[in-house]
């Protein structure tokens, strides 16, 4: 009743019930996973790629806990899931019953609520107003948790989902000094900087107008990457640990950061105090906990960002800042993107598979996912992205085994995308069970593994800060076949071992109508950069090509 069309799960002994429901049949399509864990990434691309809230199913127990880590990444990343678990009966609840979790005690600090349903007369009413809070002002992960004789219960109300209380959630109406405020701010402004992030996904449209109202040049974080067009001339960049040396310089210097659904992560900021020292900040969130919370906003505006983006945008135009747009250009210019040359073994270079990946796709309808770790961060740099919720990661949380779940819910939200998951060979080693849901669901996503061999961003760290004492990151020990794998599980594989191999498995697998994985062999020697260092000021980032300090 509320046009839920897709959930992901596993059955078990507790949520048999809501299962045998399932087989007497429901317009809800249910994708049968192989890890609880699974599913709720899955569930997370879904929400990711479509703007609705993911809805997963998992038994008690075990399969409650399953879900930590995804209800943890949704939190941190504002991602709209809606968790439903079996629980023991209620007259077995507290005795350590077999698979008994207190699962709503496990999760209350990482979900926007979450509800012990012990009459069935409530669960309409609880159901659905879990899936409006889901999506409600900062989008977030709820829980219910339902015992098992709750769920067959009989139910005498009827259909009582339009009789029951729904949670209201009044309309946010921004107070309108501080508009007025953060009009004349922009007007006042001689080097001002649009800094958006995972907010913005949803705000692309009013993002956009109100740059060009105003002349904004644009930054966009790991989690609003693609909520700003990268192909437009007001981009800057990336700011942050790996972002680029330019937009990181550009809040440096800016008077003035408008910050568009952005929370100010440490990632971004590196070292506080040095942070954008000269700039007045106007902070706009849907979350008044956010305003202050990391860097004192001169102006607040506390309201949904893209009504706020969309006055802004209609107030008078401002002069373009001309001269500062022109020192943004010279440093990007100056600081274009770079890697060490090849080395003499031909090893590939993770930066030009990418390329080359990118200009395979090319002008596709494409949703990028990405584990976690340096290929993340070479993913960010290296595919461009020009449209919202076409770049899906785990940003907060830093989840690995988060791409390839992730991509399998992306492409049950939309089927006619193509969805490549760009992946480590540490990282896919985590949730690499699930090709067998990609395969036996028929939804085909592409994975690119760039294979070093080891835990590449602990490697680097370990290299650079810890005097190369490399501690338990080396993978290569029983590194699988991934092609093989792949094969095993009814995909396409391929491996990569050079740089004549590339375009054609690409092109094989990009056109196939099944899941494929290229196992890609890249040099393992290869940092990523540019680096803020540990404890250091952002603008203070190092090149490839630079000493260490």
């Amino acid at each position: 009743a509320l046009g839920v069309e897709l959930c992901f799960g596993m059955p078990g002994g507790a949520i048999l019930p809501i299962y045998d429901a399932i087989a007497r049949g429901t317009t809800i399509r249910h994708v049968l996973v192989r890890h609880e864990q699974g599913a709720g990434h899955m569930a997370q691309g879904y929400a990711r790629a479509s703007g609705r809230p993911g809805v997963v199913l998992a038994t008690s127990g075990p399969g409650a806990t399953n879900l930590v880590t995804p209800i943890a990444d949704a939190q941190m990343d504002s991602t709209p899931l809606v968790c439903i678990t079996g629980q023991v009966r209620t007259s077995l609840i507290g005795t350590n019953a077999f698979q008994e979790c207190d699962i709503t005690a496990v999760v209350r600090p990482l979900v926007k609520r979450c509800w012990l349903v012990r009459d069935v007369a409530e669960l309409p009413g609880v159901l659905r107003a879990a899936y409006a809070l889901a999506a409600a002002g900062r989008p977030g992960p709820v829980l219910v948790d339902i015992p098992r004789d709750v769920q067959e219960a009989a139910f005498a109300g009827g259909d009582r989902m339009d009789d029951e209380e729904v949670l209201a959630v009044p309309a946010l109406v921004p107070d309108g000094g501080a508009l007025d405020a953060a009009v004349a701010a922009i007007a006042a402004a001689s080097r001002p900087v649009l800094y958006a992030g995972g907010g913005a996904q949803g705000a692309a449209a009013q993002l956009l107008a109100c740059a060009e109202r105003h002349g904004l040049p644009v930054v966009t974080t790991l989690m609003g990457k693609g909520a700003f067009p990268e192909s437009h001339p007001l981009w800057v960049g990336w700011p942050g640990m790996h972002g680029t040396k330019t937009a990181n310089w550009a809040l440096h210097h800016a008077d003035l950061i408008i910050a568009a659904g952005a929370r100010f992560d440490d990632r971004v900021t590196g070292r506080l105090d040095a942070f954008a020292p000269g700039a007045k900040v106007v902070h706009i969130d849907i979350d008044r906990r956010e305003h202050g919370k990391i860097r004192h906003a001169d102006v607040a505006i506390h309201g949904d960002l893209g009504p706020v983006l969309a006055t802004l945008a209609a107030a008078p135009a401002t002069p373009p800042p001309t001269a500062w747009r022109e020192q943004l250009a010279a440093w990007q210019a100056r600081f274009p993107l770079g890697h060490a040359p090849a080395t003499d073994d031909g090893a590939l270079k993770p930066q030009q598979v990418l390329q080359r990946v990118a200009a395979a796709v090319g002008d596709r309808d494409v949703v990028w996912t990405t584990g976690v770790g340096q290929h993340q961060m070479w993913a960010m740099q290296y595919l461009p992205t020009d449209h919202p919720r076409s770049f899906v990661t785990s940003g907060g949380h830093g989840t690995m085994g988060f791409g390839l779940p992730a991509a399998i819910g992306a492409r049950a939200a939309r089927p006619g995308a193509t969805v490549v998951c760009v992946d480590g060979d540490g990282s896919f080693q985590m949730t690499l069970q699930e090709l067998a849901t990609a395969v036996a669901e028929e939804l085909p996503v592409v994975v690119i593994i760039l294979n070093n061999g080891q835990l590449g961003m602990v490697h680097q760290w370990q290299t650079m800060f810890y005097a190369e004492r490399l501690s338990h990151v080396d993978l290569r020990a029983a590194m699988p076949d991934f092609a093989a794998l792949a094969r095993g599980f009814g995909a396409l594989g391929f491996t990569v071992d050079d740089a004549t191999q590339l375009d054609g498995a690409l092109d094989e697998a990009l056109a196939a109508r099944r899941p494929a994985v290229l196992d890609v062999r890249t040099d393992p020697g290869e940092g990523c950069f540019p680096m803020i260092l540990p404890g250091g000021a952002a603008h203070e980032q190092v090149e490839w090509n630079e000493p260490l300090p």
